[in-house]
């Protein structure tokens, strides 16, 4: 078995493409336009996506619909970077909400923090050193 992709219900495709790509450095690898059954997918991902054997996140935005509710079960993203306060003042300067400051995961020494994307899905951002 292989993890090929996360899929969120976005309410406008151009600016969550903008954020996962500008913001947290993904490519866009693939666009699908489907106008008969109201929806349109954009595929994001590092590198090759799946082709080079990473997940991919799977952008869903359905025709008309402006909100979503958020539910219970979905907990967040995880992204690793190289310097998590770094990143986070880039994401402040770009506009973006940081909802956890960069700082030590309770409990422990990984420096973690947390931000939003446009339809407030969180993500957590995780030092690579953690990784060894």
């Amino acid at each position: 078995m292989k993890f090929l992709h996360t899929m969120l219900r976005v309410t406008n495709l151009p600016q969550s493409i903008d954020f996962y790509t500008q913001v947290l450095g993904m490519t866009l690898l693939r666009t699908t336009q489907r106008p008969e059954q109201k929806y349109d997918l954009a595929f994001l991902g590092y590198g090759k996506g799946n082709q080079a054997g990473f997940g991919e996140i799977e952008l869903t935005y359905n025709y008309g619909v402006d909100h979503y509710e958020h539910g219970g079960y979905f907990g967040h993203i995880a992204i690793g970077v190289e310097d998590v306060y770094k990143t986070c003042e880039m994401v402040k300067q770009m506009g973006c909400n940081v909802t956890r400051e960069a700082g030590p995961v309770k409990g422990g020494n990984t420096i973690i923090a947390f931000i939003e994307d446009p339809d407030q899905y969180k993500i957590e951002l995780i030092g690579l050193s953690s990784f060894g």
